[in-house]
């Protein structure tokens, strides 16, 4: 446990990781290379201090950012800030429109730029937020926004496609955080809400996608430097008009729009700025167990279901791959881990709670931690410190669909189909700890 004392300090960094033309963007169309920059991609460090204690909290327009590369940008972090290692979350805000940093979509990410660029300005930015850390007051307001719907859509067979289903869970809060000095200068903004950022994930252009609309009109309307927190994004995708989850740009910059006034307006929805505000942070040690291994014969029949290996690209040559590795592990008798080992975080900032999670979440996850949480805002953060796939809620499971053959299927060791309860028990576990040592 890291406890300060006296008072609140926030400063706020940014750097421009804006990818040359040409570059190989993520997404939906893979090895599609960007022909223009729409808008820049940028890095948004936050820097929390209390006495003592410091807190960085960076948020990055890329789709995703795995081992190594999170673990190296955060030591580079730790190491140019003096902050611990256990107190520096990073996020992303899952862009399709960006530059490849990882290798298992079926096409090779950019090492250059993930191993070259990124790591210095992470580091960049987070100098600029330490040395900008001033006495602050902060203040939250949320609204009700329909930017986002389950894209779980469910055809009239009972199969689940990518698209809109209106009826599904998801979390229809927008949450702003602002910080401003105690004479009411702006320092910076957090947006909080859940949807996959993923309006334009086969366009030719480089683009945060409708996040960046949202942020850059937020920035105008208050005058402080704005970072997007995605949330529970796992089964929930952009509302786009054409019914779909992903569109082009045009559709991206309109669903910004709307997002723009949402956060506009729960900005404004802010009535109390308190200074009174204790930083806390906790880490733990926890483990997701895996299911046990299958039938060695049950495997070898699954893999003969494989027509034409050598033909298959993206994901589905992941899940071949690793159910080859699973039949070599099987039949070589070695060990298999029990389970997976995370260090999960948890910031509090006073009645805020921030709680970094390495998954795409479904909304049925994150609700729940929120609805027993003892804090009066708990945001869960997806693809933070990490990105080991979808992470769904147990009821999913069984109506299957892309998320679930990711989270059953193509991961080398499939977690357990009760992760969610053990993972929620974990966070609120971990979450009253931080708010019983703030009563003390």
């Amino acid at each position: 446990m890291s406890i300060g004392s006296e008072i609140l300090k926030v400063g706020v960094g940014r750097a421009d990781i804006t990818s040359e033309v040409g570059a190989i963007l993520h997404g939906y169309a893979p090895g599609r290379p960007a022909e223009s920059i729409n808008d820049r991609l940028h890095f948004t460090c936050f820097a929390f201090g209390y006495g003592e204690l410091r807190c960085l909290a960076a948020s990055a327009d890329l789709c995703l950012l795995g081992e190594p590369i999170m673990g190296v940008i955060r030591k580079r972090m730790s190491e140019v800030t003096g902050v611990p290692l256990d107190n520096i979350s990073v996020c992303t805000t899952h862009t399709h429109s960006a530059p490849v940093t990882t290798d298992n979509h079926g096409y090779p990410m950019d090492r250059e730029y993930v191993f070259g660029t990124l790591p210095a300005k992470a580091e960049e930015a987070a100098v600029a937020a330490l040395a900008g850390m001033q006495p602050a007051e902060m203040g939250i307001g949320t609204t009700l926004s329909d930017v986002g719907v389950n894209r779980r859509e469910i055809t009239r067979n009972g199969s689940v496609i990518l698209g809109q289903n209106p009826c599904g869970s998801r979390d229809p809060v927008m949450t702003v955080v602002s910080f401003r000095t105690h004479n009411g200068r702006p320092i910076g903004n957090i947006i909080h809400y859940g949807a996959h950022n993923t309006a334009s994930g086969m366009n030719p252009e480089i683009t945060r996608d409708w996040c960046g609309v949202m942020k850059d009109r937020l920035e105008e309307e208050s005058g402080g430097i704005t970072a997007f927190f995605n949330g529970c994004e796992g089964d929930c995708g952009p509302r786009l008009t054409n019914g779909k989850t992903t569109g082009n740009l045009k559709l991206a910059l309109e669903l910004g729009g709307v997002a723009a006034a949402d956060a506009v307006r729960a900005c404004r929805f802010i009535r109390e700025w308190r200074r009174d505000c204790e930083l806390k942070v906790l880490a733990r040690d926890i483990e997701l167990r895996y299911k046990p291994m299958p039938p060695l014969d049950d495997m070898k029949a699954r893999l003969a279901g494989f027509k034409n290996p050598e033909s298959l690209k993206g994901l589905n040559r992941t899940d071949y791959e690793s159910l080859v590795e699973r039949i070599r592990i099987a039949e070589s008798g070695e060990p298999v881990p029990s389970g997976m080992h995370l260090r999960q975080t948890a910031v509090s900032i006073g009645s805020l709670a921030l709680l970094p999670i390495p998954f795409e979440t479904f909304s049925g996850v994150t609700l729940r931690m929120s609805a027993h949480s003892r804090f009066a805002h708990t945001l869960s953060i997806s693809l933070a410190n990490g990105a080991n796939g979808y992470f769904p809620s147990r009821d999913q499971i069984c109506r299957g669909g892309y998320e679930i053959w990711m989270f059953s299927s193509v991961r080398l060791f499939p977690f357990r189909d009760d992760s969610e309860q053990t993972y929620i028990e974990y966070c609120l576990g971990i979450l009253d700890e931080l708010y019983d040592a703030g009563q003390k």
